[in-house]
C-alpha cells in the first residue's frame, strides 16, 4: 500500500474541525498526549510499516520546511 496524501474525506473541513474540537478544553500537555495517542491509534489501523515510514518522513519534512519558511519571513 502506498501513502495516500490526497484527501480521502468527502468533507475534509469536517475532519479538520473534529480534530480541532477534540483539543478543546485540554491543557497543552493533554493536547500533546492526545495527538500522540491519535497518531498511534491511526498508525496501528494502517498496519503497514512502509507506509508509516513514508508518513513519518513526509511529516518531518513538512515541519522542517514550515520552520524554514517562518525563519525566512522573520528576516
Amino acid at each position: 500500500m502506498a501513502l495516500s496524501t490526497a484527501s480521502n474525506f468527502a468533507r475534509p473541513d469536517d475532519a479538520f474541525r473534529a480534530i480541532v474540537e477534540a483539543h478543546r478544553g485540554l491543557s497543552d500537555e493533554q493536547s500533546a498526549d492526545f495527538d500522540a495517542a491519535l497518531v498511534l491509534i491511526l498508525a496501528n489501523h494502517i498496519g503497514d510499516i512502509d507506509v508509516l515510514h513514508e508518513a513519518i518522513a513526509l511529516a518531518k519534512r513538512r515541519v522542517i520546511d514550515a520552520q524554514q519558511q517562518q525563519q525566512q519571513q522573520q528576516q
